[in-house]
């Protein structure tokens, strides 16, 4: 039987693929559970359509993405924190902090799209990356100084 895949099996096909497998297999487990359609006209037809729709919805989800990380480029953030002898920081400023910073500003981003390898220990300057789309990052610059 041919069946359609609509997501990646293995040893068996990429999504998208049209390929062949046994009729049980088919029916008894990949249509069932709607991993693969079968490879009718109809619905090669409608399984295109969806393609194109979700083809769609990934072009303008990026779009957004690049149009947000072109303001966010142009944003400045101070994050105040306490500090002891020698400039010595208390605490530090982790991804948390900078979406609270970021959301203060009008920018709803979601900390785990906040690349931060570490938390922020000491005074200064830092380029933050956002991860906005799958292909669009943004850079955010933070001042952390003291309070």
């Amino acid at each position: 039987m041919k069946v359609i895949l609509k997501q990646d099996v293995s040893n068996v096909g990429q999504s998208g693929d049209i390929v062949e497998v046994k009729d049980g297999y088919a029916r008894n487990f990949l249509i069932p559970r709607q991993v693969a359609l079968q490879a009718t006209p109809k619905n090669l037809k409608v399984y295109e359509q969806e393609k194109q729709r979700h083809q769609i919805k990934l072009t303008k989800e990026k779009r957004s993405a690049e149009q947000l990380a072109e303001k966010l480029d142009q944003v400045s953030l101070t994050a105040p924190v306490a500090v002891g002898e020698e400039d010595k920081v208390f605490g530090a400023v982790t991804s948390q902090n900078i979406a609270d910073l970021l959301n203060n500003k009008g920018f709803d981003i979601d900390r785990k799209k906040i690349v931060l390898e570490e938390p922020l220990k000491a005074l200064g300057v830092y380029e933050v990356p956002i991860k906005l789309h799958s292909e669009v990052e943004a850079k955010v610059k933070v001042w952390v100084v003291k309070e």
